[in-house]
């Protein structure tokens, strides 16, 4: 079985806006790694992780890849989300745990909200970002890079892309989330 998980491990704190106007080559470099009990694992340099799903033995790794905290977007009700045991296995492991129950088929800008707060905050950085497939984190990483960092949403885009953003119309949600006159 292949896992990829999309990880930006970076200390968000030391990361500064990016000013727009850089293009789609100015993306992020995204590295795919195989992790046993992580699904669709992605680096990009060292910022943050996005991943798909993950199992609670992985949370022992994803302390010793160097994140701090675990930011599942999973809903609860989700086959296999098992939101509880992770945030278990998570405390355990030394790792802050912040659940942001999010549903890519009926986006709600609370989770957004919520998503950039949890994301912007010292004691988060360096999160690991994870729903069941990694399109969900993926779309959060968009918004973050173009709300927070105040990257353009072509270079945004491509990175999301990278990360394993594929359902087009949560990309259009996300990008419509983050325009400044919303």
């Amino acid at each position: 079985m292949k896992y990829c998980t999309v990880a930006l491990t970076a200390l968000l704190a030391f990361v500064g806006p990016v000013g727009a106007g850089h293009d789609r080559a100015s993306a992020q470099q995204v590295t795919r790694e195989a992790r046993e009990g992580i699904k669709n694992f992605s680096r990009v340099e060292t910022t943050v992780a996005c991943a798909g799903a993950i199992t609670a033995d992985a949370m022992p790794e994803i302390k010793k890849m160097g994140f701090v905290s675990v930011i599942n977007l999973r809903e609860a009700q989700e086959p296999g989300a098992d939101v509880e045991k992770h945030r278990a296995a998570a405390e355990a492991a030394g790792l802050r745990y912040y659940h942001v129950p999010f549903n890519g088929a009926k986006p709600d800008p609370k989770a957004a909200d919520a998503f950039v707060k949890v994301i912007g905050s010292k004691e988060a950085a360096p999160a690991f970002i994870h729903c069941a497939s990694a399109n969900r984190a993926s779309a959060m990483w968009l918004i973050k890079r173009i709300v927070v960092d105040h990257w353009d949403v072509d270079r945004a885009s491509a990175e999301a892309e990278a990360l394993g953003l594929t359902n087009v119309a949560l990309k259009q949600w996300a990008i419509e989330y983050a325009r400044p006159d919303r």
